[in-house]
């Protein structure tokens, strides 16, 4: 094999080891996957990238964002296989469209607040989409976006698109009355709904949905074990335990 071991590796190494364990002299692992087989390995390395995020952890961050570009490089291999296009046509379109959505840095254009440069953002990605109509911008919207997350970037696009954010007490009656209706019947649909609208009252606020189900997603572990032990103590079985008593 010819391979140059070096001290330090740059980008140009990794595609290049990745072209190598793709070969048929590579390892038979990696020369049978496809962009289905790993989109779940992407998935998991994307959050585990969060979560070192969220962590402050920068050996953690290290690590784990050098294994989302790992996949990054794997998928184009996965297409530069098949003459599509290459590493460095995904670099150079990036770089490309970070260049026009910037016009108040590389152009002319003036700009006074972060509002004007999400507005010119918006504006310039739907020019170079070629979309004509507000609710294209919604449709563009990532349908594999954790659903809560997609919620409130919908509001988001929703709100630049000109539509007026319903007020907090607004939504709040709507939320209450949504569900005083489960009592008459709970489907999919209404509770999506009612999902859907504290979702839109959190946005209304600047809060993380996505972020405050992951704390009391939390936190509900955290009660579980606690109350666990404590029927551990008491003699009791996990059995015993009603889900709606823990704390999240």
């Amino acid at each position: 094999m010819d391979f140059e071991f070096k001290d330090r590796y740059d980008i140009d190494d990794l595609c290049e080891i990745m072209k190598i364990l793709r070969s048929d002299n590579g390892c038979p692992w990696d020369r049978v996957q496809t962009h289905s087989s790993i989109r779940k390995d992407f998935i998991e390395e994307c959050y585990e990238a969060v979560e070192a995020i969220d962590a402050d952890d920068p050996a953690m961050m290290r690590e784990e964002l050098g294994d989302v570009l790992l996949q990054v490089v794997f998928h184009c291999r996965i297409e530069e296989e098949m003459n599509n296009f290459t590493f460095g046509d995904a670099v150079n379109d990036v770089c490309e469209k970070l260049i026009v959505r910037h016009p108040h840095v590389f152009g002319t254009t003036k700009v006074g607040s972060t509002d004007e440069v999400l507005k010119n953002w918006e504006s310039v990605k739907q020019q170079t989409k070629g979309q004509t109509k507000k609710s294209e911008s919604l449709e563009s919207v990532c349908g594999a976006l954790p659903a809560l997350m997609r919620a409130q970037k919908l509001c988001s696009r929703a709100k630049r698109a000109g539509a007026v954010p319903a007020g907090n007490d607004e939504l709040i009656r709507k939320i209450s009355v949504q569900a005083e209706a489960l009592k008459e019947s709970v489907s999919g649909e209404s509770i999506g709904r009612l999902i859907f609208l504290i979702s839109e009252l959190a946005w209304n606020m600047d809060i993380d949905a996505e972020e405050c189900l992951t704390r009391s997603s939390d936190r509900f572990v955290d009660s579980f074990k606690g109350a666990e032990e404590k029927l551990e103590g008491e003699g009791k079985n996990i059995d015993s335990l009603a889900i709606y008593d823990l704390d999240a």
